[in-house]
């Protein structure tokens, strides 16, 4: 027997509250259908996703390659990287016009067609040579080299600040400058310094650098520094130890010698060649300038040799004082001792030597450094150049 009511039979809010909870059941109903259509569309996004990673791992590798010539006919001729020279047909979707010599392109393995057009590479090496934070020496960080700041000013600040003094008078500001003189004597604070006044992109790299094993990998490196000094000038090359990669030309008997040579022809065809260099200067840096081939010498090279010496005897004031107050001192200092003691000394034994005696007042659990701390220490460096061991860096 049946329960239920006729619908003439039921009230008016009974009626109602069953109209609602349908209501609600299929509002319900919508959002799960709602839920379920984007969990398919996700599902399908998803499938073809792993069909695209599917052709993708299993289609051949393309093939890269340099463009040496465009030919009619939608063809070109390209120099594989693993392998002869190849004339090759351009797929359509390349425009004939943006194809160019020079360009990185991408074969296809199979027909080697030419099927797409790749960025310019820049060496990594090159791109870590970049110094992105600025030194924090300063010209005031430098003693006794008053009269070779204002050389390194003239040529490579003043150039790149005020490029119309120049250009009005009618020359050609200097290209590059090279430091040379013995170690330890402050040619690589004072690039430093340069870099730290000169609003301008600074490059540094050791000259052995660009010494590579492979033939032609070492001018490449050369062309491709200069590239980049170009693209982002105003700029600064720094090149320490330039003697690694610049030393005389002779009769060279095995390959390593050739690459050597051949990269240094690039770096002088690059400092000196048909492109003018623009807002790009060079320093160089060097213990032995004897060694140095004369043809990177020569006017209109390295146009300024700026010596930079062990310092004299004001000079090792300066510099004295200059270390001296960077530290904390407990009682008077006999300056004039120190600085009559320290003959023939070097900038970076000079720093040695308060760096030496600060050391002794941590031995000693103080927290200042005494004059009886700096004798110990100069006897110590001083003992150290009689039996020519060497602690000098670069300072």
């Amino acid at each position: 027997m049946s329960n239920s009511k006729p619908l003439d039979e039921f009230g008016p809010g009974e009626r109602g509250n069953e109209d609602d909870e349908a209501a609600k059941e299929l509002e319900l109903l919508k959002e799960q259908v709602m839920g379920l259509k984007g969990e398919v569309e996700r599902l399908k996004e998803y499938i073809n996703q792993l069909e695209e990673d599917k052709e993708k791992a299993l289609s051949p590798p393309l093939i890269e390659a340099t463009v040496l010539d465009v030919l009619p006919n939608g063809r070109a001729i390209v120099k594989s990287s693993s392998g002869p020279n190849l004339v090759v047909y351009v797929t359509s979707n390349i425009p004939q016009d943006k194809l160019k010599p020079g360009d990185r392109v991408a074969l296809n393995q199979r027909g080697s067609a030419l099927v797409e057009i790749l960025p310019q590479s820049q060496d990594l090496t090159i791109r870590l040579m970049e110094i992105e934070e600025k030194p924090k020496a300063t010209y005031g960080d430098i003693g006794g080299l008053e009269a070779q700041i204002g050389l390194l000013k003239e040529a490579v600040e003043l150039p790149l600040k005020r490029p119309d003094l120049f250009k009005e008078i009618g020359i050609e500001p200097p290209k590059a400058v090279l430091l040379y003189g013995p170690p330890g004597c402050g040619k690589t604070m004072l690039v430093k310094a340069v870099a730290h006044e000169a609003n301008a992109t600074f490059i540094r790299l050791v000259g052995s650098e660009l010494v590579q094993k492979f033939v032609g990998e070492g001018a490449r490196l050369t062309r491709e520094l200069f590239d980049m000094a170009k693209k982002k000038s105003p700029s600064i090359i720094f090149i320490d130890e330039i003697d690694a990669v610049a030393s005389k030309r002779l009769d060279a008997s095995v390959s390593g010698e050739r690459e050597v040579q051949r990269t240094l022809m690039q770096l002088l065809a690059e400092i000196d060649g048909f492109d003018p260099l623009g807002e790009v200067k060079i320093i160089g840096a060097t213990n032995r300038l004897d060694i140095l081939d004369p043809a990177i010498l020569r006017p209109g090279r390295f146009d300024r040799l700026v010596e930079i010496p062990l310092p004299d005897k004001s000079g090792r004031e300066e510099i004295l004082k200059i270390y001296l107050k960077k530290i904390k001192l407990d009682g008077a200092i006999d300056l004039p001792y120190l600085v009559n003691s320290t003959e023939g000394m070097s900038g970076a034994e000079l720093k040695e030597i308060i760096t030496e005696a600060g050391m002794n007042a941590i031995r000693d659990s103080r927290r200042s450094v005494r004059m009886a701390d700096l004798n110990l220490s100069l006897t110590a460096i001083k003992k150290k150049k009689e039996k020519g061991i060497s602690s000098v860096g670069y300072l």
